[in-house]
Order: C-alpha cells, then sequence, then structure tokens
C-alpha cells in the first residue's frame, strides 16, 4: 500500500481523504525527530511538510521510493531543489492558495502602521485621552506603495491598495518589460523604490541574492516615514539593522511576520523590545482558516492524484 508521512500540522479531514488510499504516518512533530523522521521515510512515496521539515540529500538518501514532496505553502528554502531534482522527486508547492490572507495582512499593517493610533486602548483604560501628536497619524491615499518582487501575491496587494487610491511601484527583475502585470504597476529599479515609496512590502524568496537585502544601507535610503512589511522569508531583512532603524527614527515602522531564526531567539527579541512602530507576528501572514483549507486541500488532491493508482 503506498506510504505517506505528514510531517506538520494538516487538517483530520485531509489526512481522513488520504487514508481512504493509502497508509498514512502522521505526527505534527515528527519533523523536530530526524531519526525517526528518516526511519518512517524509508518507504515512503511521499511526504507532506510545512517549513520546518528539511527536505535535504540525507532525507533525500534515507526515502529511496519517495515521488513527491506536497509543500503546504509557497516558501521553498526548507527543501533542496536540486537534490530533488537530481532524485526524480516532485515538489509540489501549495501556490497561490494563501495569497488573499497574506494580502489582506499586508493592507492592514499598512493601514495600522501609517495610521498609527491603534496602540492606545491602554491608555484609554487607564483614563487618559491621547489626542495629541502622532494620534493623528496619516492617510494611504496619494501615498506610494512598493512591492519588491511581483508575483502572484504582490499582485494580490496591489489589486486591494488600488481601491486606496495609492500609487504603485514594483521591482522584479524576473519579469519582462512586456508582461502583463505591469499594467498595474509602475516598474521600478531597487535604489528607486527603496527612496520614493511610503509602504514597502517585501514578496521574494530567500536566496544568495536577496539575504539581507534589506539590511543597514537599504534602510538608509528608505524616507523617515516608511513603513516596511516582511511577509515573505526571513533573511531577507537584517533584524539588527532594523531594530535600530526603528529605535532611531530612520524609518517609521515594520511589520514582520518572517525572521530568520523561527522560533524567535532571544537576541533578536530583546533587540525588537520596547518598540511601539512594530508589529511581529509568527509567520502567520497565510494562515486564515479559509487558507489553510485551500492549502491542505491543494496539496492531498496533488498527492493524491500524482500517486493513484
Amino acid at each position: 500500500m503506498t506510504r505517506v508521512v505528514v510531517s506538520e500540522y494538516l487538517q483530520e479531514q485531509f489526512l481522513t481523504r488520504l487514508g481512504e488510499r493509502m497508509e498514512v504516518v502522521f505526527d505534527p512533530d515528527l519533523y523536530a525527530d530526524r531519526p525517526r523522521l528518516l526511519e518512517e521515510i524509508a518507504n515512503a512515496e511521499a511526504i507532506i511538510i510545512r517549513n520546518r521539515t528539511q527536505i535535504d540529500a540525507e532525507l533525500l538518501g534515507a526515502a529511496k521510493e519517495l515521488k513527491v514532496v506536497g509543500r503546504l505553502g509557497v516558501g521553498l528554502d526548507n527543501i533542496d531543489m536540486e537534490a530533488c531534482s537530481t532524485a526524480g522527486v516532485i515538489v509540489i508547492p501549495a501556490i497561490g492558495a494563501n495569497a488573499v490572507s497574506v494580502a489582506e495582512y499586508v493592507m492592514t499593517a499598512a493601514l495600522l502602521l501609517t495610521r498609527g493610533i491603534f496602540g492606545m486602548t491602554g491608555s484609554m483604560v487607564a483614563g487618559e485621552w491621547p489626542r495629541q501628536g502622532h494620534a493623528f497619524g496619516r492617510e494611504l491615499m496619494g501615498k506610494t506603495l512598493g512591492l519588491v518582487g511581483f508575483g502572484s501575491i504582490a499582485r494580490q496587494v496591489a489589486a486591494r491598495a488600488t481601491a486606496f487610491e495609492v500609487k504603485i511601484v514594483a521591482f522584479d527583475p524576473y519579469l519582462t518589460d512586456d508582461d502583463p502585470a505591469w499594467q498595474s504597476a509602475d516598474k521600478v529599479g531597487l535604489d528607486e523604490l527603496l527612496a520614493g515609496a511610503d509602504i514597502i512590502s517585501l514578496h521574494t524568496p530567500l536566496d544568495e541574492s536577496t539575504r539581507n537585502l534589506i539590511d543597514s544601507t537599504a534602510l538608509a535610503r528608505m524616507k523617515p516615514e516608511a513603513v516596511l512589511i516582511n511577509t515573505s522569508r526571513g533573511g531577507i531583512v537584517d533584524e539588527t539593522a532594523l531594530a535600530e532603524a526603528l529605535r532611531e527614527g530612520f524609518i517609521g515602522g515594520a511589520a514582520i511576520d518572517v525572521f530568520a531564526s523561527e522560533p524567535l531567539g532571544p537576541e533578536p527579541a530583546a533587540n525588537f523590545a520596547g518598540l511601539d512602530n512594530l508589529i511581529l507576528t509568527p509567520h502567520v501572514a497565510g494562515n486564515t482558516r479559509e487558507a489553510v483549507d485551500r492549502v491542505g486541500e491543494m496539496i492531498t488532491d496533488a498527492v493524491l492524484g500524482l500517486l493513484k493508482n
């Protein structure tokens, strides 16, 4: 019987569907027990993962029968794609399934940070009436939204931002000049985007060309009131440089959902402590109920389709 290993969380209804056709080995914490993972995958034809299971040469060497990796998400930096290709293993990410959820997160963060008035509940309950200074914030209308990377999620952001009457610019060196996507954004260079945008949202994979792309030099190019949003991958933003920029007032604010080390380590946590112009969330921008269901359904269908007898 076909065997599938599910090494991270998957909803019960999709485990049931898999179990009707396959032997399912499910443990949402299996990714953390490497020896057992290698043992369980030895005779498996498929593995379904999120972002914490490492698919590398060691695992592929142990998984002699492996045919498919189902990725419950879109990031591939925990998967050795070259090794998978060499081994003849198909990798299926859930492209597009959580795009709406991430786009709504980006717009929410942009509104919260630009307006800057939604952290006053404690003061209000304490009897204060903080109507002065930063309480009034800024509008989105008339501002410039810069999208670093202009793939499917960034385009969903652009579609929603249009309703707020913002100017949309994007940097994506992999899109050709005649790509239809440019009908909804002005194509600019990265330096121009960093210097001119009021809200900068990152939508690029992590590789050697993007690691620490937003470092102290990039942050120094940004406007003093600019807002940075990262829902793409940890490691693209230099977290130490970002904390310093926020603390010194070099930029206006940031919302960060992904980190170089997850869970957040003690050093970056200490760096970020006490900043009131910062929103931190634990890699959940794409994890609405609707998106989690779409992702689970997409990958379940794909694995069943590829391994049908």
